[in-house]
């Protein structure tokens, strides 16, 4: 997430710690939970929190690549007319969509209209088909990548997360997909994706999402 993560407010107050800042409630959070509405709705109910439906997952992983130079704000803001371009995200239709589809929805001003990306969830689809068939599920495969608790910081803090824009598993994941013929994988997009399904749990000491998301997590049953 992008922004400034300098926590503002009363000067007589003592400053939160990096990568916090106070919502319009009074309760600390992540900084760019605070940002905008949209923001604040997706940091508290979705970012952080276990994903085992396939959908989501694959859309999720199609939207982290559409968001590779844009801000994730501007790809939440599309997400509805991004589910509506592309079936609901069901892979298994999608796989059995052709270059004509390209050519419709790259003329579609509601998402963002770059070809390659477009191009790149329809190949997806039908590796996430194939990835289905070998594995069981998305979800299945996902997980196994999910980071041993020792390869994670100790706190997470605004300074450790500076540390993280990719990791060790988002980078083997990343080549195993690549090695599958995914592409818009890399290690740093896979990383989002972990983050954001709740892979690992990266809300900020501090944040009052922080605790919710890691009861959440210890209580997921962990897809097999």
């Amino acid at each position: 997430m992008s922004g400034d993560p300098v926590a503002g407010g009363d000067p007589a107050v003592a400053p939160l710690p990096a990568g916090l800042a106070l919502g319009p409630d009074g309760r600390a959070r992540c900084f760019w939970g605070c940002s905008t509405e949209d923001y604040r709705a997706y940091h508290d109910a979705e970012w952080g929190f276990p994903v085992t439906d396939d959908r989501r997952l694959f859309e999720k992983l199609c939207l982290e690549g559409f968001q590779a130079g844009l801000s994730w704000l501007t790809i939440l803001r599309k997400r509805e007319a991004f589910r509506n371009a592309f079936a609901g995200f069901d892979f298994r239709r999608l796989a059995g969509w052709a270059d004509g589809d390209v050519d419709r929805l790259v003329l579609d001003a509601a998402i963002v209209r770059h070809r390659g990306k477009i191009a790149s969830v329809l190949n997806n689809a039908q590796r996430a088909c194939e990835l289905v068939d070998d594995h069981g599920s998305l979800a299945a495969y996902l997980w196994q990548w999910e980071p041993a608790p020792a390869d994670r910081p100790a706190r997470v803090t605004w300074e450790e997360l500076l540390k993280l824009p990719k990791t060790p598993a988002s980078t083997a994941l990343s080549k195993d997909l690549k090695r599958r013929g995914w592409s818009f994988v890399g290690p740093t997009t896979i990383y989002a994706l972990m983050q954001a399904m709740g892979l690992v749990n990266d809300h900020v000491d501090g944040c009052a999402v922080r605790e919710r998301a890691e009861r959440a997590r210890s209580r997921f049953r962990r897809p097999r």
